[in-house]
């Protein structure tokens, strides 16, 4: 497959994988979105590790030793794998918990909520725009490759998502929520959804109407949590 590939830009068609572990989830959970996998002249398999060619083989996806293609796209000096794959859509599942984050700027936050929603059995995430590409290869990379494993959908705003899940209890995560997070009382037979602001603004005053909004407490030694440790911290609470 001859591609003419570059360092990514949002608005390619496909996007990439760098290193082995994201490759390998690219390949196991979206092969029919794999263009090919690139390898490095420079790798070198050991009795460890897994085999790309014969995993390549199996799924019947393209292998290509091109060190130019490396140097093209920009990858780092120790990244000897890359895998190429075309965009794709997807839906949220009605009838599972979500998460949403409403205009998350930061790429490495997004992979690591992805990530560690992932971790605690959430697939479904719903990102209301302007957010961050999720495939940029900065969010995948952050992921490890779990935002191949999720099901996720953008919205032009919040009221958008809302309508379209009624039977989920909306959680709101503010520095002025009502309820402390300790204090929620959580059914786990019931559907929710989890949701986030921005890094630097949070969610506004409108979401105080919204469901149950909820604040994580802290001393007043920081003036608030990071994003992606306020996830992590809701998510233990909601699905452990």
């Amino acid at each position: 497959m001859d591609l003419a590939l570059k360092s990514y830009k949002k608005h390619y068609e496909y996007s990439y994988t760098f290193g082995m572990f994201p490759t390998v989830e690219l390949i196991n959970s979206r092969p029919e979105s794999v263009l090919k996998v690139l390898i490095s002249s420079n790798f070198k398999a050991d009795s460890s590790s897994l085999d790309i060619f014969e995993l390549c083989k199996n799924k019947k996806i393209e292998t290509e030793i091109n060190d130019k293609q490396f140097n093209r796209i920009g990858a780092k000096e120790n990244c000897y794998v890359i895998g190429v794959f075309k965009k794709y859509e997807c839906d949220i599942n009605g009838g599972k918990p979500n998460v949403v984050l409403v205009k998350p700027s930061n790429m490495g936050n997004m992979g690591t909520i992805i990530r560690t929603l992932t971790g605690f059995g959430i697939n479904d995430l719903a990102i209301i725009s302007p957010g961050a590409d999720i495939f940029d290869p900065k969010v995948i990379r952050a992921s490890m490759g779990a935002v191949f494993r999720i099901n996720f959908k953008y919205y032009d705003n919040f009221n958008d998502y809302k309508t379209s899940f009624e039977k989920h209890k909306m959680y709101t995560f503010m520095l002025d929520g009502e309820k402390s997070l300790k204090d929620v009382n959580h059914n786990s037979d019931e559907l929710f959804t989890l949701v986030f602001g921005n890094e630097a603004t949070g969610l506004d005053s409108s979401f105080l109407e919204i469901g149950t909004s909820v604040v994580i407490k802290h001393t007043n030694n920081i003036d608030s949590l990071n994003l992606t440790i306020a996830a992590g911290i809701a998510l233990y609470e909601f699905c452990s």
